[in-house]
């Protein structure tokens, strides 16, 4: 399978009946800063450079963010974050990502959500997390030559530990705890952990642009970037 296979099955799927209402209801009603747009609605695929040395995991697409333009991460403030952080690294073209046809364009990096659809209170119960989790395990067999896996908080961080030990790599015991630079070397995509870059981290000051610049520092030192 290839993975503009996989993104067009991504992109298909119905299998969870709570998501696929709530992405829907949201896509009908929309916010009323983007009410003359036409939203995506539908579950959102990763992107990025195909020879991605650098995984970023996030949770899973905004309501008002990926759920609208289609793309995870774009559109909201989040992504304001995460793209900034990612061009001050080298890994993007720009600093800034509005749109899918915005000109953004990712080298050696690729980015990606745990969960595909926009969940209610961005709280995927565990049954969609489980049904969506064999796309990563996909993601990553088809992505060859990634290296390493940033993980945006400790939802991504579990699902990067499930998607490896469905490759093969167990879980070592005790299980690794998630926190912000935390790492975990492995000669198959070993992780680092990053508090996520949602508005709560952001304005608390949680999590910082020095922050979040030594994470990728970090990974592209992994990665050999």
């Amino acid at each position: 399978m290839s993975l503009a296979a996989l993104e067009a099955e991504i992109v298909g799927c119905r299998r969870c009946p709570r998501l696929v209402a709530w992405r829907e209801e949201v896509a009908r009603v929309k916010r009323a800063a983007h009410a003359d747009q036409e939203y995506w609605g539908r579950p959102v695929p990763g992107f990025g450079d195909i020879d991605a040395r650098v995984l970023v995991l996030g949770l899973a697409p905004a309501a008002h963010g990926g759920n609208r333009t289609g793309r995870v991460f774009t559109g909201d403030r989040s992504g304001d974050w995460l793209f900034a952080a990612l061009w001050r690294a080298g890994l993007a073209n720009q600093p800034l990502s509005r749109g899918r046809e915005d000109g953004l364009r990712l080298s050696s990096c690729y980015v990606t959500a745990a969960v595909r659809c926009a969940p209610p209170d961005n709280r995927p119960l565990p049954a969609e997390r489980d049904r969506c989790a064999p796309y990563l395990v996909r993601e990553l067999e088809l992505l060859g030559s990634v290296r390493v896996v940033v993980c945006l908080g400790g939802f991504a961080w579990d699902a990067a530990l499930r998607a490896r030990a469905a490759l093969g790599v167990p879980v070592p015991r005790p299980k690794p705890r998630f926190g912000h630079g935390a790492e975990l070397p492995s000669e198959r995509w070993p992780l680092v952990g990053c508090y996520h870059p949602s508005q709560q981290n952001t304005f608390t000051g949680r999590l910082t642009e020095a922050m979040i610049d030594q994470v990728m520092a970090t990974a592209c030192g992994i990665a050999g970037l």
